[in-house]
Protein backbone atom coordinates (compact mmCIF):
# COMPACT_ATOMS: atom_id res chain seq x y z
CA UNK A 1 0.00 0.00 0.00
CA UNK A 2 1.18 3.63 -0.83
CA UNK A 3 1.62 6.52 1.43
CA UNK A 4 -1.07 8.19 -0.36
CA UNK A 5 -3.47 5.20 0.20
CA UNK A 6 -3.03 4.85 3.63
CA UNK A 7 -3.63 8.29 4.17
CA UNK A 8 -7.37 7.84 1.74
CA UNK A 9 -7.85 4.96 4.09
CA UNK A 10 -7.25 6.83 7.65
CA UNK A 11 -9.22 9.71 6.44
CA UNK A 12 -12.42 7.81 5.57
CA UNK A 13 -12.51 6.09 8.80
CA UNK A 14 -15.89 7.25 10.32
CA UNK A 15 -15.73 9.38 13.38
CA UNK A 16 -17.50 7.04 16.51
CA UNK A 17 -19.59 9.36 18.02
CA UNK A 18 -20.34 11.80 14.83
CA UNK A 19 -20.23 8.47 12.15
CA UNK A 20 -21.72 11.17 9.36
CA UNK A 21 -18.45 12.53 9.66
CA UNK A 22 -14.76 10.67 9.12
CA UNK A 23 -11.76 11.76 10.48
CA UNK A 24 -10.36 13.99 7.65
CA UNK A 25 -13.84 15.57 7.82
CA UNK A 26 -12.99 16.59 11.95
CA UNK A 27 -9.43 17.34 10.74
CA UNK A 28 -8.16 15.28 13.62
CA UNK A 29 -5.50 13.33 11.32
CA UNK A 30 -2.38 15.25 11.19
CA UNK A 31 0.07 13.01 9.52
CA UNK A 32 0.44 9.33 8.03
CA UNK A 33 4.14 8.33 8.15
CA UNK A 34 5.62 5.42 6.44
CA UNK A 35 7.81 3.53 9.61
CA UNK A 36 11.15 2.63 8.81
CA UNK A 37 10.66 -1.25 9.56
CA UNK A 38 7.39 -1.38 7.33
CA UNK A 39 3.96 -0.07 8.13
CA UNK A 40 2.05 3.09 8.69
CA UNK A 41 2.36 6.00 11.81
CA UNK A 42 -0.61 7.58 11.86
CA UNK A 43 -0.73 11.01 13.59
CA UNK A 44 -4.23 12.39 14.91
CA UNK A 45 -4.99 15.13 17.50
CA UNK A 46 -8.17 14.65 19.45
CA UNK A 47 -11.13 17.29 19.56
CA UNK A 48 -10.01 17.60 23.14
CA UNK A 49 -7.39 16.34 25.35
CA UNK A 50 -10.02 14.19 27.40
CA UNK A 51 -11.89 12.74 24.43
CA UNK A 52 -13.48 9.81 25.17
CA UNK A 53 -13.70 8.66 21.89
CA UNK A 54 -10.15 8.13 21.25
CA UNK A 55 -9.73 4.54 22.53
CA UNK A 56 -12.41 3.57 19.70
CA UNK A 57 -10.93 5.73 17.27
CA UNK A 58 -7.36 3.97 17.89
CA UNK A 59 -9.61 0.86 17.54
CA UNK A 60 -11.02 2.09 14.07
CA UNK A 61 -7.44 2.91 12.26
CA UNK A 62 -5.93 -0.16 13.37
CA UNK A 63 -9.05 -2.62 11.89
CA UNK A 64 -8.67 0.11 8.42
CA UNK A 65 -5.00 -0.14 8.48
CA UNK A 66 -3.76 -3.26 10.43
CA UNK A 67 -0.17 -2.71 12.12
CA UNK A 68 -0.64 0.48 12.03
CA UNK A 69 0.69 2.94 15.07
CA UNK A 70 -1.23 5.46 16.17
CA UNK A 71 0.17 8.45 17.67
CA UNK A 72 -1.19 11.09 19.74
CA UNK A 73 -0.39 15.04 19.93
CA UNK A 74 -2.02 17.60 21.36
CA UNK A 75 -0.12 21.13 20.34
CA UNK A 76 -1.09 22.52 18.46
CA UNK A 77 -4.40 21.81 19.94
CA UNK A 78 -7.30 20.81 18.13
CA UNK A 79 -9.89 23.50 16.51
CA UNK A 80 -13.09 23.15 14.87
CA UNK A 81 -11.44 25.47 12.15
CA UNK A 82 -9.58 22.30 11.03
CA UNK A 83 -12.99 20.51 9.91
CA UNK A 84 -13.22 20.58 6.49
CA UNK A 85 -16.37 22.76 4.47
CA UNK A 86 -17.05 19.16 3.30
CA UNK A 87 -17.94 17.98 6.88
CA UNK A 88 -19.29 21.20 7.87
CA UNK A 89 -22.13 20.62 5.06
CA UNK A 90 -22.54 16.75 6.01
CA UNK A 91 -23.04 18.06 9.61
CA UNK A 92 -26.19 20.64 8.50
CA UNK A 93 -27.06 18.19 5.96
CA UNK A 94 -28.25 15.37 9.61
CA UNK A 95 -29.62 17.97 11.34
CA UNK A 96 -26.61 19.30 13.56
CA UNK A 97 -25.39 22.90 13.19
CA UNK A 98 -21.99 23.29 12.58
CA UNK A 99 -19.39 25.53 14.44
CA UNK A 100 -18.29 28.89 13.15
CA UNK A 101 -15.02 29.70 11.95
CA UNK A 102 -12.60 31.40 14.24
CA UNK A 103 -10.03 32.12 11.90
CA UNK A 104 -7.38 30.66 14.35
CA UNK A 105 -6.26 33.98 15.44
CA UNK A 106 -7.01 35.60 18.85
CA UNK A 107 -9.89 34.60 20.60
CA UNK A 108 -13.19 32.79 19.75
CA UNK A 109 -15.64 34.76 18.20
CA UNK A 110 -18.64 35.37 19.78
CA UNK A 111 -21.74 33.98 18.60
CA UNK A 112 -25.10 36.05 18.94
CA UNK A 113 -26.48 33.56 17.32
CA UNK A 114 -26.98 29.77 15.91
CA UNK A 115 -28.63 29.04 12.85
CA UNK A 116 -31.37 26.33 12.69
CA UNK A 117 -29.62 23.90 10.48
CA UNK A 118 -32.97 22.57 9.25
CA UNK A 119 -34.56 26.17 8.52
CA UNK A 120 -31.86 28.47 8.83
CA UNK A 121 -33.70 30.88 11.28
CA UNK A 122 -31.13 32.35 13.34
CA UNK A 123 -34.13 32.66 16.21
CA UNK A 124 -32.65 29.68 18.24
CA UNK A 125 -32.47 28.87 22.26
CA UNK A 126 -29.83 26.72 23.91
CA UNK A 127 -31.94 24.15 25.77
CA UNK A 128 -28.63 22.51 27.40
CA UNK A 129 -25.11 23.05 27.55
CA UNK A 130 -24.33 19.14 26.35
CA UNK A 131 -26.00 17.86 23.74
CA UNK A 132 -26.04 13.96 22.83
CA UNK A 133 -21.72 14.26 23.01
CA UNK A 134 -19.69 16.66 25.31
CA UNK A 135 -18.80 18.89 22.17
CA UNK A 136 -21.97 19.64 21.36
CA UNK A 137 -24.81 22.03 22.91
CA UNK A 138 -28.47 21.31 22.36
CA UNK A 139 -30.46 23.98 20.92
CA UNK A 140 -33.92 24.50 19.55
CA UNK A 141 -35.33 26.45 16.72
CA UNK A 142 -38.59 28.99 17.64
CA UNK A 143 -39.06 28.80 13.94
CA UNK A 144 -39.66 25.52 13.22
CA UNK A 145 -39.75 24.36 16.58
CA UNK A 146 -37.21 21.15 16.11
CA UNK A 147 -34.59 20.51 18.18
CA UNK A 148 -30.96 20.24 17.00
CA UNK A 149 -27.44 19.67 17.88
CA UNK A 150 -24.70 22.55 17.57
CA UNK A 151 -20.92 21.45 16.94
CA UNK A 152 -19.38 24.09 19.80
CA UNK A 153 -16.53 26.12 18.66
CA UNK A 154 -13.30 24.92 20.26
Amino acid sequence: MTLAQARAVVAAVPDPELPVLTLGDLGIVREVKQRAGGGFEVVVTPTYSGCPAMDAIREDIGRALPGAVVTTVLSPPWSTDWITDEGRAKLREHGISPPSRTGGHGPVGLVLSVRCPRCGSPRTRQVSRYGSTACKALYTCRACLEPFDHFKEI
